[in-house]
């Protein structure tokens, strides 16, 4: 599927409009505050206040979607964990036991799960969104990771459920889960940047130096083996990526097309935003990192996405965990936009122009 067969399934993606910026940096001028004051607090509410295009945006509600799958590449020695513990963790996510539920709950967010490639045979649990493409991935290394059919299959649930998403929320949040993302992550940023894999892999979900070293090549001999695009965000899914990595590319696509506040997590997820800014480069505006991600290719991604992290807690974990701790974050920025008296409303006097 070309680009712009799923680019056709959304509304138009545009660049957020500067006049907007214009207006939204005009009105920071009026409030009761010295100008600048409130730092990037007041780039966040400007920049939300143009996606939405008025001066009284809205940040009150918000959704993790976490999207689940399985990875071939496992089979190579990558991760410490078995595959298994994709499903395991998905029943975790369910009973709400996991890292993002308790974070998203203190951020008064949802969280959706949805199986989009987990390899168990069982059906998804009850309670899961069952959009199943396939069981995992294939082996990157041995065959291409995906095919062309299962890349655009991924991406157009990804679309559906952002968009049910957006329907819904204000603020949508990225996150995933699956044994051996880390090492797909790492592939398909090192054939997005061009930077060596040794440079942009790191312990994932704790692996050793030895299990490092064999990442990195593990990913060295898939790029030799499957020659991703670079120009071609599809292709590299296709060949080094994933179900769950696919699935969120959709869901930015989707909530920067309905002007949402699309917040990344930490490495995966910024993966697959990095890949929806090389398919769609409007899709960049719409986004906002919520933390930087102690894995050494996440910067070089943060850096391709043109953001700069809201948080740096030396965090790895995933699952949208970032994600809900930023979503406080752009609240307060919001709040102090639409809430804060002008000079004129309080009766205070304004410095002299």
């Amino acid at each position: 599927m070309l680009i712009d067969e799923i680019l056709a399934r959304l509304p138009p993606i545009r660049r957020v409009n500067r006049e907007w910026i214009a207006k939204a940096e005009a009105r920071q001028l009026s409030l009761t505050k010295p100008p600048g004051s409130l730092g990037r607090l007041e780039e966040v509410a400007n920049r939300v206040a143009a996606i939405q295009e008025t001066l009284t945006p809205a940040a009150d509600s918000a959704e993790i979607i976490v999207f689940a799958g399985d990875h071939g590449v496992t089979a190579e020695g990558v991760a410490p964990y078995p595959s298994a513990v994709t499903a395991q963790m998905v029943a975790n996510f369910l009973a709400g036991g996991a890292a993002v539920n308790a974070l998203a709950a203190v951020a008064g967010a949802g969280v959706t799960v949805v199986d989009i490639g987990v390899a168990s045979g069982a059906p998804p649990a009850p309670g899961v969104r069952g959009r199943r493409v396939a069981r995992g991935t294939r082996n990157m290394v041995r065959e291409p990771a995906m095919t062309p059919d299962e890349v655009a299959g991924a991406v157009a649930v990804g679309i559906e459920e952002g968009l049910c998403a957006a329907a819904r929320v204000d603020m949508i949040g990225l996150g995933e889960m699956g044994i051996g993302n880390s090492t797909a992550a790492s592939a398909i940023t090192a054939a997005l940047t061009g930077l060596p894999p040794a440079a942009v892999t790191g312990r994932g979900t704790g692996a050793d130096d030895a299990m490092v070293q064999r990442k990195v090549a593990v990913i060295e001999q898939a790029l030799r083996e499957r020659r991703p695009d670079p120009r071609d965000g599809l292709d590299i899914l296709a060949k080094v990526g994933g179900l769950e990595i696919a699935g969120l590319v959709g869901v930015a696509l989707a909530g920067a097309a309905t002007r949402r506040i699309v917040v990344t997590d930490g490495f995966i997820a910024t993966a697959a935003a990095a890949i929806a800014v090389r398919l769609c480069p409007a899709a960049g505006d719409h986004l906002f990192a919520a933390h930087r991600s102690i894995e050494p290719g996440h910067a070089a991604l943060l850096e391709l996405i043109g953001q700069e992290p809201l948080l740096d807690l030396r965090m790895r974990l995933g699952e949208g965990t970032g994600a809900a701790l930023a979503f406080g974050l752009i609240r307060a920025a919001v709040a102090a936009f639409t809430r804060m008296a002008t000079f004129a409303s309080a009766g205070v006097s304004d410095r002299p122009a």
